[in-house]
């Protein structure tokens, strides 16, 4: 079985990435970092550098977890990425970030989480944003 996170180079998503490798290694099984993109742009904020990825793959090995980074620089959406992500490797587990929004945000934007919460094929660890 395998946990699979959705990874932002964020603070928030340094913290869901920690919890993804606490969750892997009480577990006891693999990891897979999915960390997506849309339109191809090697430009997005949403899109981490190589050195970086490298980095996540080295601090769960150093906790005896193995990964692997999934990197997609041209996905329709982040969420439909996580999710056929989770399908492909029949996770056990997805862990994701949470951040408030407005309702007009929601509206105007989707909610990622969301879209994962009710879509996902297996139970789904949220860690909450705590602005910090």
């Amino acid at each position: 079985m395998t946990v699979v996170v959705g990874y932002t180079p964020t603070p928030l998503g340094r913290r869901v990435l920690a919890a993804a490798i606490d969750e892997a290694a009480r577990r006891d099984v693999e990891l897979v970092v999915v960390n997506s993109a849309t339109g191809a742009s090697y430009a997005d904020k949403g899109l981490a550098p190589q050195v970086e990825l490298d980095q996540t793959v080295a601090d769960a090995q150093a906790r005896g977890v193995k990964a692997q980074v999934q990197q997609v620089t041209d996905a329709l959406a982040p969420a439909q990425t996580l999710l056929d992500e989770a399908t492909r490797v029949s996770a056990e587990l997805i862990v994701i970030g949470l951040r408030s929004r407005s309702r007009t945000g929601k509206f105007l934007m989707g909610s990622t989480a969301q879209t994962v919460l009710l879509g996902a094929p297996c139970n789904v660890l949220a860690v909450r944003d705590t602005g910090s």
